[in-house]
């Protein structure tokens, strides 16, 4: 049985023109245990897609969906404080920009204390004891000190492993990071990933990485979909995807990638895009 699975998800916000819609139509399912890869350009609907699933949207966002089951539990038919039993706990998130997401009027220590509080109900020893050893986990030095900061103490890499750390506090099932190495440099980067990976392996968690770095997915993923403009354009192995592309647009985007480049100027995958529409078209 799917850990995750949606159907049909469409996610509109109103504006002073009418609705604009940010995800249309889009369907996808993760497996326990499984890495599922979600990339695409910026705008294109991925952070939405899983803050829809997450409940986390604000009350702006009209969210639809045939489907969209947790762990055999119907999220659409949940009231908010059913929903918030399980989100932080069984289905988990990394926000992208983690200095942005920690609060900076508390320490990381009661941060992720908190989450201990809410959802496993340990008292005070046993919540600092914990989060110790998730510190510890996530590669944080002197954890027992670094409790007591506060996220303009730390460094952008340590942020985010502090927000790694919140994530997994529980053990849950469902991991969904979004965009996890942005703004860090290539060595956090790898570290960061080798961490992930590592406590997926350990706990058997179901993964799902959004990016819009290929050098991730390919590293990472068992799967992937890819998304334009709110719409899923393709769906396949990491292998297929990279090797075989079915859809124009995930051409047009490997195209586009560096390592791909041909001439003196690199193109946008707008441009790659139209050359071939318009050769398919002919």
């Amino acid at each position: 049985m799917a850990l995750l699975e949606i159907e049909n998800l469409v996610v509109e916000f109103q504006t002073s023109t009418g609705a604009f819609r940010a995800v249309d139509g889009v369907s996808l399912k993760v497996d326990p245990g499984e890495v599922l890869a979600i990339v695409g350009e910026s705008g294109s609907g991925k952070s939405v897609s899983m803050l829809a699933a997450m409940g986390l949207l604000p009350w702006t966002a009209k969210v639809t969906a045939d489907k969209m089951v947790f762990d055999g539990r119907n999220l659409l038919g949940m009231s908010a404080s059913e929903r918030r039993k399980i989100i932080g706990k069984d289905m988990s998130m990394i926000f992208q920009e983690p200095i942005a997401s920690l609060n900076p009027c508390f320490t990381v220590g009661f941060q992720i204390e908190e989450v201990l509080r809410i959802h496993l109900g340990l008292d005070k020893a046993a919540r600092r004891k914990r989060a110790v050893e998730l510190f510890e986990a996530v590669g944080i030095p002197n954890p027992a000190e670094r409790l007591g900061h506060f996220p303009h103490q730390m460094s952008g890499g340590q942020c985010q492993r502090v927000m790694i750390a919140i994530a997994i506090a529980c053990n849950p099932k469902l991991l969904i990071a979004d965009e996890p190495t942005t703004a860090l440099d290539v060595t956090i980067q790898k570290q960061i990933l080798d961490l992930l990976m590592r406590l997926q392996t350990e706990h058997g968690m179901g993964l799902i990485m959004i990016t819009h770095n290929m050098g991730v997915v390919a590293e990472t993923a068992d799967r992937v979909i890819v998304q334009y403009k709110g719409r899923k354009m393709e769906e396949a192995d990491v292998l297929s995807l990279f090797e075989a592309p079915k859809s124009d647009y995930t051409r047009a985007l490997l195209a586009a990638l560096p390592d791909n480049a041909t001439g003196d100027r690199l193109p946008t995958i707008g441009e790659i895009f139209k050359q071939t529409t318009e050769g398919a078209a002919q």
